[in-house]
């Protein structure tokens, strides 16, 4: 296992230990949220999860896990799920994995939502390491692109976006749409960002998670620390 996975271990071990019985909880999806729905299967609680991606659902009920709807819940307790990077005051890029959509549905539902990572995934400034994930609707995405582009240009990033293909064909989430990653670099102002994109017209979702998590648990080879939420 090598020092990145370790950590993933680690980090997705201490949010399952968070987790009380009788309670509804949100499982993430990517590479360090599998590592926390492994460690909370382990822990054999009787509690209610509501899946972000097929992905997680299959791993979860692999594991005997009691999976519920998003809609037969008036809300969730916590939710724990990973991220490609966490920024200052747990800003968040999202959606490497493709989920962004059903995270973000998720994430708005719970009452308190855990971002666990790795020590890479720890930037001074969002942008600078992974690209920007865009759900857009397949109808017309060219058309959608260029406007991406328009609004990424008047924020000031980067506006070199990028149709997600899987092999030969284009990468198609689980709610059947198309995925452009934008290469922004440095963005100063992710809240900004983040409105204009929801704003615009062939955009489903965007993975800009701005003032959602409450909290952030950080693994390092020294360990694993917390993040405060913004205040």
């Amino acid at each position: 296992m090598t020092s990145a996975d370790q950590q993933k271990k680690a980090v997705g071990k201490a949010a399952a230990a968070l987790i009380q019985p009788g309670t509804v909880v949100g499982l993430g999806t990517g590479s360090t949220a599998k590592f926390f729905v492994d460690a909370l299967a382990a822990r054999g609680l009787d509690i209610a999860c509501v899946p972000t991606s097929r992905q997680t659902a299959e791993q979860a009920e692999g594991l005997g896990m009691r999976l519920v709807d998003l809609d037969a819940v008036e809300h969730i307790d916590i939710t724990v799920d990973g991220a490609d990077e966490i920024g200052p005051g747990l800003a968040l890029i999202k959606g490497a994995g493709g989920a962004l959509l059903r995270e973000k549905l998720v994430w708005t539902l719970s009452r308190r939502c855990i971002v666990i990572a790795d020590a890479s995934k720890h930037v001074a400034q969002l942008g600078t390491v992974f690209a920007l994930p865009i759900e857009v609707v397949p109808f017309g995405h060219g058309t959608t692109a260029a406007r991406i582009r328009a609004v990424l240009q008047a924020c000031g990033v980067g506006s070199a976006v990028t149709l997600r293909m899987k092999g030969d064909a284009p990468y198609l989430t689980d709610n059947g749409n198309l995925i452009y990653d934008a290469q922004c670099g440095a963005i100063g102002d992710p809240g900004q960002l983040a409105t204009r994109l929801k704003a615009t017209t062939g955009v489903v979702e965007h993975g800009l998670f701005v003032g959602m998590a409450t909290e952030g648990l950080l693994a390092t080879d020294d360990g694993v620390r917390s993040l405060a939420g913004p205040t």
